[in-house]
């Protein structure tokens, strides 16, 4: 597999967390360089993983893993998303700061389908390391990124814009969920 292809795959791969970015960054008023660092890195560390443990699991795994993980994927997606649409209505200051909990499960929902690719890298000639420096600089830049287009958007919609983030998520997790029936 040639580096262009490497590229593409990451710049496929980090969509999603770069989609989960804006949706997060809608909802930050403080600490955002911060923050939006500490995202990246647990964006960008389980897209790294995930091919990982792909690869190595690759041969031994057998499909039913592959068969539901976009469940896995569209009930954490969701479950994240009705909570940003919760705290939209309520009257008191929306709780906006990184919990780990939270943090977990958008990297694990947005890091699944790098492990399936992980898993086609071990049936082809792949420079392991090379694939996931690159999906992973990808997914931290990406996911930088973001963050902060997400902040600006935020800034300026405030509610409406945690609402179309909750939405957003849900539908995410829909579109990985339709994508492999």
């Amino acid at each position: 597999m040639k580096i262009f292809e490497i590229l593409l795959i990451s710049i496929a791969l980090a969509m999603d967390a770069f989609s989960v970015s804006i949706c997060k960054g809608l909802t930050m008023n403080y600490k955002v360089k911060r923050n939006s660092f500490i995202i990246a890195t647990s964006f960008s560390f389980f897209q790294m993983l995930m091919p990982l443990i792909g690869y190595f699991l690759g041969s031994k795994l057998n499909n039913n893993f592959i068969s539901f993980n976009h469940i896995i994927a569209f009930i954490l997606l969701s479950i994240i998303g009705i909570n940003m649409i919760k705290e939209a209505y309520h009257d008191e200051e929306v709780n906006n700061g990184l919990s780990i909990k939270e943090l977990l499960m958008l990297s694990i929902a947005t890091s699944i389908d790098a492990m399936a690719i992980g898993i086609t890298f071990a049936f082809f000639k792949v420079n392991l390391v090379v694939a996931i420096l690159m999906i992973g600089i990808v997914a931290f830049l990406f996911s930088l990124v973001g963050v902060n287009i997400g902040k600006i958007i935020g800034d300026r919609f405030e509610k409406k814009a945690q609402i179309f983030g909750g939405i957003v998520l849900i539908l995410i997790g829909f579109k990985i969920l339709l994508e492999h029936f």
